[in-house]
C-alpha cells in the first residue's frame, strides 16, 4: 500500500497521538484504568496493554528490517510477549506502554533519509515501506486511543490531522474489515458517501469486493452522509447513535454497522 504523505508526516502524527494518549491516562487511578473502554470487552488498561505490547513487537520488527531480515512475526514469538503484558496490573500496563511506545518512536525517529525511503519492515501484512508501516501503526494508535479517550470524555473525537491521514488508507481498512455475509446480502450496488465537512463525495462500491473510491458514484442506490471523522469511525466499527451519520435509500445505517464490525 502506497501513501501520499511523507514518512515524516506519519511519524509526526504518531508522536502527537501518543502524547495525547499519555496525557489522557497519566493521572487515572487503578479503578479508572479498570473501567470499560469503547472497545467491547476491553478495559482502558487492556487497551493500553494491547498498544504497548504491539509497540514492543513492532520495535523488534523495525530492528529486524534495519538488519535486512525479511522474516515476519511468528506466533511463537508473540505469545510470550502477550502473556507477560496480560500478567501486569493496570498501572503497570500504563507505564509499560509509555516506555515501549517511547522506545518505538525513538527508533523510527533515528532512521536516516535512505532508510525512510528504501527501508522495509517485515510486518504482519507483509514487507512494508516505512510510510506504509507507519500508516498501520497510526491506524492502531489513533483508533484505540479514541477507544480510551471517549470512555473518559463522550465528546472525544479523532483529531482532524490524523483523520486526514487515515482517510488515505481507508479503502484498505474497508476492504479488509468488512463482513462477508452482510456484503453478500446487500448485493452489488454503489453508495454516495458525502463528507459534510469537506464538501466532497466518495463512492462506496459493493460487489464481489468492496472498495471506497475518491469519486462520485455513477448510479448510487443510497447515500451516506456525515463528517469525515464520523464516517471514518463507522468504517472502523465505531459508530455511535449521536455521531450525526445519515443514511437514505436502499441501505440503512444498521446495514452499514453490520458491514463494518470493526476490530
Amino acid at each position: 500500500m502506497d501513501t501520499t504523505a511523507r514518512p515524516e508526516t506519519w511519524l509526526a502524527a504518531l508522536h502527537s497521538s501518543s502524547q495525547r494518549l499519555n496525557a489522557a491516562v497519566s493521572d487515572l487511578s487503578e479503578e479508572a484504568l479498570s473501567q470499560p473502554s469503547f472497545d467491547s470487552g476491553w478495559s482502558i488498561a487492556q487497551v493500553l496493554s494491547h498498544l504497548g505490547s504491539a509497540a514492543e513487537i513492532c520495535t523488534a520488527l523495525v530492528e529486524r528490517g534495519i538488519a535486512g531480515d525479511t522474516n515476519g512475526p511468528r506466533q511463537e514469538e508473540l505469545k510470550p510477549v502477550w502473556q507477560r503484558w496480560d500478567a501486569l496490573s493496570g498501572p503497570a500496563q500504563r507505564e509499560a506502554r509509555r516506555t515501549a511506545d517511547a522506545r518505538h518512536l525513538r527508533l523510527l525517529d533515528s532512521l536516516d533519509t535512505n532508510q525512510r525511503k528504501s527501508g522495509r519492515v517485515p510486518y504482519f501484512a507483509g514487507l512494508l515501506s516505512v510510510p506504509a508501516y507507519a500508516g498501520y501503526r497510526l491506524s492502531e494508535q489513533s483508533v484505540h486511543a479514541w477507544d480510551i479517550e471517549v470512555a473518559l470524555d463522550p465528546a472525544a473525537t479523532i483529531p482532524s490531522g490524523e483523520v486526514q491521514l487515515l482517510w488515505e488508507r481507508l479503502d484498505l481498512v474497508a476492504t479488509r474489515f468488512r463482513d462477508a455475509d452482510t456484503l453478500a446480502r446487500l448485493g452489488a450496488r454503489q453508495l454516495a458517501v458525502e463528507l459534510t465537512d469537506q464538501d466532497r463525495t466518495m463512492c462506496l462500491d459493493l460487489g464481489a469486493e468492496l472498495h471506497l473510491y475518491p469519486c462520485e458514484p455513477a448510479e448510487p442506490t443510497a447515500t451516506l452522509s456525515g463528517t469525515a471523522e464520523a464516517v471514518l469511525r463507522l468504517v472502523y466499527g465505531r459508530n455511535r447513535p449521536d455521531d450525526g451519520i445519515r443514511v437514505s435509500g436502499a441501505v440503512t445505517l444498521d446495514d452499514l454497522r453490520s458491514l463494518f464490525p470493526g476490530y
